[in-house]
């Protein structure tokens, strides 16, 4: 059986030198133990949780008396997140739409077609990116407001089509695409968005990967704009209903933590599902960029 051949940094004829055998075992050393500062609130807060009120207060162990999958069963009746579920799933797909397509199209302009005064558009997104995001909360509530879409989702979709980060990335990217592509696109008769929908969007699908998972997490996490938006228990997402949820008379401490693992379940799942793609296209915009 032919033996695998390692090509990185550190070959396989280096892990001879005692100093390399050093160096390469502090350094998994180190990933170790910032993996176990990264994970430990996270397994805290699940074992937390299956602790009731009284042995969460008193009790100094970190593993709980029993697993009882009770207490979770009792805080998602009490909780009613299901719908909750529903709302920040259709807050997240309608943004992960407007954040590829909008912000996509704008990058096109500004990477590919280049028009006149392509540049002060540009520096002007550029500049966006120093303006804290709570300063244009009341100017957006007030539109809103004044265009009639309050209770609606489509705030929430279009918020995350108008990100000034977004559009440098897609703009990165696409100065990277092969110009001869889109030109055969032109003389085969392509129209603009012909090109981007059909010829320059298939080939951005590491950015665009990349990109969706920074809105769905953006989108999920978020608390303000939704809180603000969406009125009524029925159109509450998760971070809203939980926000909610936590100002109940009847809500302990105990029951508190299982919400937020609740609200920690889906971000889990999709990392796991995609952990693989998100870093490999994060290396390959990387590259390309």
């Amino acid at each position: 059986m032919k033996k695998t051949q390692y090509t990185g940094v550190i070959r396989e004829y280096d892990m001879h030198s005692v100093s390399v055998k050093v160096g390469y075992g502090f350094i998994i050393f180190l990933c170790i133990l910032m993996a176990v500062i990264a994970l430990f609130p996270l397994v805290w807060v699940i074992l937390a949780g299956f602790k009731d009120l009284k042995e969460f207060m008193s009790s100094e162990s970190l593993l709980p008396n029993s697993f009882d999958p009770a207490p979770f069963i009792l805080t998602w009746e009490q909780l009613g997140i299901a719908k909750n579920y529903l709302n920040s799933l259709i807050a997240v797909v309608g943004s992960v739409i407007c954040a590829i397509i909008f912000n996509g199209l704008l990058g096109y302009g500004l990477g590919i077609l280049k028009p006149k005064g392509y540049g002060i558009v540009k520096k002007m997104v550029m500049l966006s990116l120093l303006l804290p995001t709570t300063i244009s909360i009341v100017p957006l509530f007030m539109n809103i407001q004044n265009l009639n879409l309050g209770n609606s989702f489509v705030p929430l979709w279009l918020s995350y089509g108008a990100n000034a980060m977004y559009v440098i990335l897609f703009v990165q990217f696409f100065e990277a695409l092969p110009h001869s592509i889109i030109e055969a696109g032109h003389i085969d008769g392509a129209s603009q968005l012909q090109t981007f929908f059909h010829i320059v969007l298939p080939l951005s699908k590491p950015i665009c990967s990349v990109i969706a998972i920074f809105a769905i997490n953006a989108t999920w996490s978020d608390f303000l704009l939704p809180y603000l938006v969406l009125r009524g228990a029925s159109m509450q997402t998760v971070m809203v209903r939980l926000f909610v949820f936590s100002t109940e008379q009847t809500v302990n401490a105990d029951a508190m933590m299982r919400s937020v693992v609740f609200s920690m379940i889906p971000p889990i799942i999709l990392f796991f599902i995609f952990q693989k793609q998100l870093t490999e296209n994060a290396v390959s915009v990387g590259i390309k960029g």
